[in-house]
């Protein structure tokens, strides 16, 4: 999979460019909204579409769960299953090792978890992965990884990696031994882990280059480290992995994260901060987050930002949103969501022209210039 048309800014190794599904183009840097079981939550693929999503994510482990792959492949696919037209990228189920990691074991083979619904026991290995992506029939797949726990000793941080790439070309081979599903391509992106450890990012990056994967995550990463330490690990792997081919920085992240983490190379975030920040009533504004459940908002009969064109600035108040959530309106929940989807694709929008222009240095100083990431407090 190679990014086509790629500009890179001066000054920084920010990266503008498109690369082609076969349900649809996706122009970088992109963000995709989490859709965890089969849906972003609150939002319809209209809304979705309404937004600008250009791709979203799926997750393997909760929709091996339910509804069940059989389900899934007599469906026909994901896409027409949640009748979401555009591409569709799915997880390892490698990140719920991590964030479940009480109720797993993890050998060689692969991991043997207790659903978390009703303690049933399962199987994941790289090929059981792949089979289940191949029945969601997702466009970009990624392989099987153990993501590594914050902290980690080198040692710890270097047998996991190595377990990682013993699975992932496991990934690799299996996936190429099976064909897609339902008649479109299917992608299979690496993943690099390392933890912190400046030396086995590079070894992780170099190890997953040789191995000629169509696109390169960046995973193990916003886990609990500080955040200068997901932007140097982040600015390692760039600087090694393949110039053609998307880059993509696993469950990243808030606004800032977004533009510092572009300014070092990056293609691709997903993150489930803007749907579960606005169900907590936490909005995203070119000026910083909002707190639209304050009482300073009761009676501010204006939208969260006049110059915002999403359906819900252009239609409603901040106090209108403050009652909604205050008499547990469900309503309020799609029109929250629908806006910091917004924000998220506007913002990633602008960053495109800007690199495309020349002007992203401009661009990034202008914007920390005027978010203020203070903004959301206040007495609800």
């Amino acid at each position: 999979m190679q990014i086509e048309s790629l500009i890179i800014c001066p000054e920084t190794k920010a990266r503008a460019g498109e690369f082609k599904t076969d349900h649809g183009k996706i122009q970088t840097p992109v963000f995709m909204p989490v859709g965890t079981a089969g849906s972003v939550k609150s939002l319809s693929p209209q809304d979705l579409t309404d937004t600008g999503s250009q791709i979203i994510l799926g997750n393997t482990y909760h929709l091996l769960l339910r509804p069940g792959m059989d389900i899934m492949q007599s469906a026909g696919g994901l896409h027409k299953f949640m009748s979401w037209k555009g591409p569709i990228l799915t997880d390892s189920g490698g990140y719920q090792v991590f964030s479940l990691g009480k109720m797993n074991k993890i050998t060689e083979a692969g991991v043997v978890f207790q659903s978390h619904l009703d303690g049933s026991r399962h199987s994941l290995t790289p090929e059981i992965s792949m089979d289940i992506q191949r029945s969601l029939g997702s466009d970009i797949v990624m392989a099987f990884d153990e993501c590594t726990s914050y902290p980690a000793t080198r040692e710890a941080a270097q047998i996991s990696m190595d377990l990682t790439h013993r699975w992932e070309l496991r990934s690799l081979k299996y996936f190429r031994e099976t064909k897609p599903l339902y008649g479109h391509r299917q992608q299979l992106f690496g993943i690099v882990q390392g933890s912190v450890y400046p030396e086995l990012r590079k070894v992780s990056a170099q190890t997953l280059t040789d191995m000629d994967f169509d696109g390169y995550a960046i995973g193990g990463l916003s886990v609990g480290e500080p955040k200068e330490d997901m932007y140097a690990m982040t600015d390692v792997v760039t600087d090694i992995l393949p110039q053609d081919q998307p880059r993509y920085l696993m469950g990243v992240g808030k606004p800032e994260d977004l533009v510092k983490a572009v300014a070092l190379g990056v293609d691709m975030f997903d993150c489930v901060l803007p749907t579960r920040n606005a169900r907590h009533g936490i909005m995203f504004t070119w000026d910083g987050p909002i707190s639209v459940k304050a009482a300073r908002e009761k009676n501010v009969h204006e939208p969260l930002d006049a110059n915002c064109n999403c359906y819900t600035c252009q239609n409603f108040s901040r106090a209108y949103l403050r009652h909604l959530f205050k008499a547990n309106e469900l309503l309020v929940f799609r029109l929250a969501s629908l806006h910091n989807i917004h924000f998220y694709h506007e913002l990633m929008a602008a960053m495109r022209t800007a690199i495309q222009a020349g002007n992203f240095p401009s661009f990034r100083t202008d914007f920390f210039n005027r978010y203020n990431l203070k903004r959301a407090g206040g007495t609800v």
